[in-house]
């Protein structure tokens, strides 16, 4: 039978895997939604960023990303397997991602469908998990054209769709006010 000690610590283990899983997805959202304040609040002020085709402070990373995702028709980050390991108030997380774009193209609106996975080194710091700094590996793309039929009527006007801004309908779940 566990101690006292021992379920505090496995119970502290599972409250901070949740936190920082919560902090990846989160930046997945404000990305989604091109919302630079969340996108910012999951970094800590002095973390860093490398993508690859950008690299840098985490902060220029948010004004850089709003740049890239404003020629976008939408975006949309799915999080999957999550592997964490925590040290103290330090943390290791690899997260693999599915990112699909919706692009202007040539002929018509393209997908771009990119794949691979986020290695993000995190820190609590006065108890709260953040993002000290993320790179990012990537193992494959794809691109076609798209065949969205949700764009045209008479679905058009019965569907609910996402929106790249705090018009979201996901805003007003998070912040009825």
């Amino acid at each position: 039978m566990a101690s006292s000690d021992e379920f505090a610590a496995a119970l502290r283990q599972v409250a901070d895997r949740q936190a920082i899983a919560h902090v990846i997805c989160q930046l997945a959202r404000g990305i989604d939604r091109r919302d630079k304040r969340l996108i910012d609040d999951c970094f800590h002020e002095d973390a860093t960023d490398d993508h690859g085709i950008f690299k840098g402070t985490a902060r220029a990373f948010s004004e850089w990303v709003m740049v890239q995702l404003a020629s976008y028709v939408r975006t949309q980050h799915i999080i999957a397997n999550q592997i964490i390991e925590i040290d103290g108030d330090k943390a290791a997380c690899e997260s693999y991602f599915h990112a699909h774009h919706v692009m202007h193209g040539g002929e018509g609106e393209i997908n771009l469908v990119v794949a691979g996975r986020y290695l993000d080194r995190l820190e609590r710091r006065a108890n709260v998990w953040k993002i000290a700094h993320r790179g990012v590996v990537y193992d494959w793309n794809r691109i076609d054209p798209s065949t969205d039929g949700w764009k045209v009527e008479p679905i058009a006007s019965l569907l609910a769709r996402g929106r790249a801004s705090a018009e979201d309908p996901s805003y007003a779940l998070f912040d009825p006010s």
